[in-house]
């Protein structure tokens, strides 16, 4: 069935569930090797396949010749915090994951499995990654709620040799970058001389923080707004928790030198930029705040699956770059325009992490994709799915890694480069042949059992 995808609007819930159950969800495992025969079969099972194992016994590096462990990563979720639903747990999760691998594969040529947990204990969490990790090449972590997510990816980092990365935070820390430096190029600003506005400050906006401050800009720059109210000293709430909310209470100390008070018309009073990953619109933040930040304001209101504002409403307030999380409207600020090129550089150079460092070269390749593309206030960012991007960006990443000294291959920048676009385009081409040999036709009833 072709899906029409000329008119942009909110999800069409029908349709989503019609296909999903025709399909009986997005992806499924397929065979890259030769099976045509009795012998085609003793060389890849029995007796053929004792070879690679002992010879990976002996040296346990040889698991990445001789499998598929080295462009295989594991999505885990305990559906915690899942897009905007929130704790819809291990099952409801699933969907997502699953178009996770599609991500991952569509437009890394990534192998991606989703890991959906049945325990949301952080020390369980940690402790099923551990011993699971040998058949993969990397770990991506996937809607888990603050502030257990930051512990988690910490101990993860710290105990395995390979890469670990939260996708809500450094993915979404990564684009987010990309995109600021190209909207500031539009309206003829500088980084480090803006005044920035966090409005929400979970695992997405923590981490923004943290890589716009390793690019440069200053922490009196910043000025965070959660639930409760702008984020300063004063806020005694925060700070008797401190030692449970870490992050949170840092952000006190180190922001909002003036101590602003007030909530998100406050916070954004004077802004030249406003970055929003909060509670879903459309009327979270009133066009009003907008109308009082500074001029050419910038906003990224990235709530899924409803912005903040909607980008008409912030424009005609005087925002003059917007931006959003939806793929059905321009300016599009989401993690699928990172992850995918960026595992397939970690991949391909055997990363054993995923630096702050590592984050940025992917941030920079990916805006200068857009500046390839034709850079405009409507267009910040390269579509997601433009392989040049994604390989891009890979190159980056995998050379970035070679630089700080965590890979365990050297490849120069043009095979790393080239690679992926060839990967990519045959991923293509494979979900192609196969999407045409399936060809399911939905039910007239969308309903779920």
């Amino acid at each position: 069935m072709k899906i029409n995808q000329s008119t942009p609007g909110p999800n069409n819930d029908d349709l989503a569930l019609r296909l999903h159950k025709a399909y009986r969800g997005k992806i499924q495992t397929i065979a890259k090797c030769p099976l045509t025969s009795q012998a085609d079969l003793a060389v890849w099972y029995t007796p053929g396949v004792a070879a690679p194992s002992r010879a990976i016994y002996r040296n346990p590096s040889l698991v990445y010749d001789y499998t598929n462990k080295g462009n295989t990563v594991a999505i885990v979720s305990d559906g915690s915090r899942v897009l905007g639903l929130g704790n819809i747990g291990p099952l409801a999760a699933m969907p997502v994951m699953e178009g996770k691998a599609l991500l991952f594969k569509h437009f890394g040529a990534v192998d991606a499995v989703p890991i959906c947990l049945d325990t949301q204990d952080p020390a369980a969490i940690i402790a099923t990654v551990k011993a699971i990790a040998p058949s993969f090449g990397g770990i991506n972590l996937e809607d888990i709620a603050t502030p257990k997510c930051f512990r988690i990816l910490d101990a993860l980092r710290s105990s395995l040799s390979i890469p670990v990365w939260h996708d809500d935070q450094q993915g979404t820390a990564a684009v987010v970058l990309a995109a600021l430096l190209n909207a500031l190029e539009t309206v003829g600003k500088r980084l480090n001389a803006v005044r920035i506005a966090l409005i929400g400050i979970g695992a997405a906006n923590m981490a923004v923080y943290r890589l716009l401050r390793a690019e440069g800009v200053a922490a009196s720059a910043f000025i965070a707004c959660d639930s409760s109210g702008t984020l300063h000293t004063g806020r005694s709430d925060l700070e008797a928790r401190q030692q449970e909310l870490i992050e949170k209470w840092s952000v006190c100390q180190e922001t909002n030198p003036g101590r602003i008070a007030g909530g998100i018309a406050e916070a954004l009073a004077g802004a030249d930029v406003c970055i929003a990953f909060s509670t879903p619109g459309p009327n979270v933040i009133a066009p009003e705040a907008v109308r009082s930040m500074g001029s050419d304001a910038i906003v990224l209101a990235c709530a899924n699956p409803v912005p903040e504002i909607w980008p008409h409403m912030a424009i005609e307030a005087g925002a003059r770059v917007v931006a959003t999380g939806r793929s059905d409207l321009p300016n599009q600020v989401n993690n699928s325009s990172i992850f995918p090129g960026l595992f397939r550089g970690v991949l391909d150079v055997r990363a054993s992490n995923i630096s702050d460092g590592m984050a940025r070269a992917a941030a920079h390749a990916l805006a200068r994709g857009a500046k390839r593309a034709g850079l405009n206030q409507m267009s910040i960012l390269p579509p997601a799915d433009d392989p040049m991007a994604a390989a891009e960006v890979a190159a980056a990443v995998g050379e970035q890694a070679q630089t700080e000294g965590v890979a365990a291959l050297a490849v120069g920048r043009d095979q790393l480069l080239n690679g992926a676009v060839q990967r990519i385009l045959a991923a293509r081409e494979a979900n192609r042949l196969v999407a045409t040999h399936y060809a399911a036709e939905p039910e007239s009833d969308p309903k779920p059992a």
